[in-house]
């Protein structure tokens, strides 16, 4: 589980085609410090699993399922990417509940920096960004509510069928990969699993109240 608090902004080092599949070698010290084989490092909201470590580097499988729903597949050596290990048991939930399960991807639009904000400055300034997304995802996105983009926890401005807009502030533009992402470039979405839950319920809900129904009118 993880908290959407991005600890490095690391860098991809090599890639390795498998057919089906990618292997992964990704440069992040702060993440890789007493990492071990099976241990668990989110790379771009990803949950990916540590097969080994050396120098400062760490490297991961990546099997066809995850290429095809995240933006992983598009990686090439020297992008950067957004890292966190997983929250410690007691630690504090700085973001909200993430659990590395892309459910989709979604396309940035637009950029707007604050109002008198200085553009030219990086990281000087807030931005409004503007996000695409796929429309089965747009029921779990709420105005105020937490969503998870490259694996950052953000929360949402303004939500609409098929968009969704988030405030960023010069920390996230300046340490994550979205003060470099421009428009026409892919995100990997987590919508808040909370979300989901409650869907499902209630659905199991009105079936449950069909079932029972049912049964009484065939008692009759």
């Amino acid at each position: 589980m993880f908290t959407g608090i991005v600890e490095e902004l690391g860098e991809v080092v090599a890639v390795e085609n498998l057919g089906d599949a990618a292997r992964f070698r990704l440069r992040g010290p702060v993440v890789t410090e007493g990492a071990k084989h099976g241990d668990s490092i989110a790379v771009n909201g990803v949950c990916l699993t540590v097969v080994d470590t050396a120098d400062g580097e760490f490297t991961a499988d990546v099997m066809a399922e995850t290429l095809h729903r995240s933006s992983l597949g598009a990686l090439t050596t020297g992008s950067r990417v957004n890292l966190e290990r997983p929250m410690a048991l007691g630690g504090r939930l700085g973001g909200h509940l993430v659990q590395g399960h892309v459910d989709g991807t979604g396309t940035l639009v637009e950029r707007t920096p604050g109002v008198g904000a200085p553009p030219a400055v990086a990281g000087g300034h807030w931005e409004l960004v503007k996000v695409a997304l796929p429309t089965q995802l747009a029921r779990y996105v709420v105005e105020k509510g937490s969503i998870t983009v490259d694996g950052v926890s953000l929360t949402v401005v303004d939500a609409a069928d098929d968009y969704f807009t988030i405030s960023l502030i010069p920390t996230t533009l300046a340490l994550t990969t979205l003060g470099i992402k421009q428009p026409g470039d892919p995100v990997n979405l987590e919508v808040d699993v909370l979300a989901k839950y409650v869907e499902r319920l209630l659905g199991r809900g009105d079936k449950d109240a069909d079932d029972l129904a049912e049964i009484k009118e065939m008692d009759r």
